[in-house]
C-alpha cells in the first residue's frame, strides 16, 4: 500500500534579522509621497526598494548614478534624467529623504563620519562630513547602524558631521526649520525622537532581543517607554519580494547577522 502523501504547501522559513531589518528601514518611508529615497547601504537600500513596491509607489528612486529608475526590481524602465546638480537642487528644496550611516550618534543625533579622536591629531580618518551637514538641514534624514554598539552609540561624537536637534534648536530658525531626524535603525532595534526634549528613544525591539540588549549597547541613557513594543515582521507578500526579486542571492545577510 502506497503511503498517503502530504498536499500541504511547505511552510515559507521565518524572517531572519536582516528581513526585519530591510522592512524596519522601509518604513522610513512610508508617508513621504513623492520624494528622492537616497541611501547608504545595502539593507536601507532594499527597504527603500521594497517600500516603493509596496506602500510607498510615489517613492523616487535612482541608480546612483544620473537616472531615475521606473523599475526597483532591476536595471529595467529609466523613468527620468537626474543629473548631480539635479539630485542637489532636490536635496536642497527639501524633496529627499536620506538614509546615511553613522560612525558615532549621541542622544540628540549628532552624527560623525568624519574622524575618531581628536581634530587636531585624530586616530582614524573616516570618510569626512560630505553632505551630511546640508542633508540634515535640509531634508528628513534617518540613520542606518548595522552594528548597535557603544562605540557608534556615544555619548559625545567627536566631530559632528550630521547636525542632532540640540545644536539645530541652538543654531536658530536657519537650521531648525526644516531639521527632522525620523529614526535609526540597527540589527536591534528601531529608534526614534518622539520625546519632548528631542532625545533618542527606543521605539521598537527586533524579535528575539531585549530592552536590556539594547541598553547595555548603548553608551547613553535611552528614553525607554513603559511597553516598548516588537518590531514588525515583514508579511507574506514582502518577504517573497526581498527573497525572490529584491534579493535572491541573500547578500543581505552579509550585512546583518543574528
Amino acid at each position: 500500500m502506497t503511503p498517503a502523501t502530504s498536499t500541504t504547501p511547505p511552510t515559507a522559513p521565518a524572517a531572519t534579522r536582516a528581513e526585519i531589518c530591510v522592512v524596519a528601514c522601509a518604513e522610513t518611508w512610508r508617508g513621504d509621497g513623492e520624494v528622492l529615497a537616497a541611501t547608504a547601504g545595502l539593507v536601507p537600500a532594499l527597504g527603500a526598494r521594497l517600500a516603493r513596491l509596496t506602500f510607498s509607489p510615489g517613492l523616487l528612486l535612482t541608480d546612483g548614478e544620473a537616472m531615475l529608475v521606473a523599475e526597483p526590481t532591476g536595471p529595467g524602465r529609466i523613468e527620468g534624467w537626474l543629473p548631480y546638480r539635479k539630485h542637489l537642487s532636490l536635496a536642497a528644496r527639501g524633496k529627499r529623504h536620506m538614509m546615511m550611516g553613522a560612525s558615532q550618534l549621541d542622544a540628540h543625533g549628532n552624527q560623525n563620519i568624519s574622524c575618531i579622536g581628536d581634530w587636531n591629531r585624530p586616530a582614524r580618518q573616516l570618510l569626512g562630513s560630505r553632505g551630511a551637514p546640508s542633508n540634515t538641514v535640509n531634508h528628513p534624514v534617518s540613520y542606518w547602524v548595522p552594528r548597535h554598539s557603544t562605540r557608534v552609540f556615544t555619548e559625545r561624537v567627536d566631530m559632528v558631521s550630521g547636525v542632532g536637534h540640540d545644536r539645530a534648536a541652538a543654531a536658530g530658525p536657519a537650521a531648525a526649520r526644516f531639521h527632522e531626524l525620523r529614526r535609526v535603525v540597527t540589527d536591534l532595534a528601531v529608534l526614534d525622537f518622539a520625546t519632548p526634549d528631542r532625545r533618542m528613544r527606543l521605539a521598537s525591539v527586533h524579535p528575539g532581543v531585549t530592552v536590556a540588549d539594547v541598553t547595555e549597547r548603548t553608551g547613553f541613557p535611552l528614553v525607554i517607554p513603559d511597553e516598548v513594543p516588537v518590531t514588525r515582521t515583514p508579511t507574506a507578500e514582502e518577504l517573497r519580494l526581498i527573497r525572490d526579486v529584491l534579493d535572491p542571492r541573500a547578500t543581505r545577510d552579509r550585512e546583518v547577522r543574528a
